[in-house]
C-alpha cells in the first residue's frame, strides 16, 4: 500500500503517486448530528493532497447507510463502491454507484440517501 502522507508544510507539491482506493485506510470524520435525517451513518476519509492555500483538496471519503443533509462545495467525485441517491434542492436527483462521476456546485443543498456504504475519490475547490 502506498503511503498516503504526500505533503508537508515545506513541500506542498507532492510527488506523483498512486493509491489503491478500495483498500485505503480511512480515519473517522465527525458528522454533525443535525445533518442526520435517519439511520446511524458513519463518515471516514483521508485527504491525499491539499494546496498550500487550503483551497484545493483531493482525497477519499466514505459514508455508511443512512440519510444525511449537506451544503456542498465545488466538487468532482468518482464513486468507487456503494450506492446513493443525492437529491439536490431545486434541482435533479442523482443516482450514483461504482464508476459514476458526479459534479456538485458550491452552495447546493443536498440530501444523501446512502443505500450501500459509499466510497468515493474526490477533488474539492473551496
Amino acid at each position: 500500500m502506498t503511503n498516503l502522507d504526500h505533503t508537508t508544510a515545506a513541500d506542498p507539491a507532492p510527488a506523483s503517486f498512486a493509491v489503491h482506493i478500495p483498500g485505503a485506510e480511512l480515519e473517522p470524520e465527525p458528522l454533525d448530528p443535525a445533518q442526520i435525517i435517519s439511520g446511524d451513518p458513519v463518515v471516514t476519509g483521508k485527504v491525499l493532497w491539499e494546496s498550500a492555500d487550503g483551497k484545493q483538496l483531493r482525497g477519499i471519503w466514505q459514508i455508511t447507510p443512512g440519510v444525511v443533509t449537506d451544503t456542498e462545495a465545488n466538487e468532482l467525485f468518482v464513486v468507487v463502491s456503494g450506492r446513493a441517491t443525492i437529491d439536490v434542492e431545486g434541482g435533479d436527483t442523482l443516482d450514483v454507484g461504482p464508476g459514476t462521476a458526479c459534479v456538485l456546485r458550491e452552495g447546493d443543498r443536498t440530501t444523501w440517501t446512502v443505500h450501500e456504504t459509499l466510497r468515493k475519490a474526490y477533488h474539492i475547490s473551496l
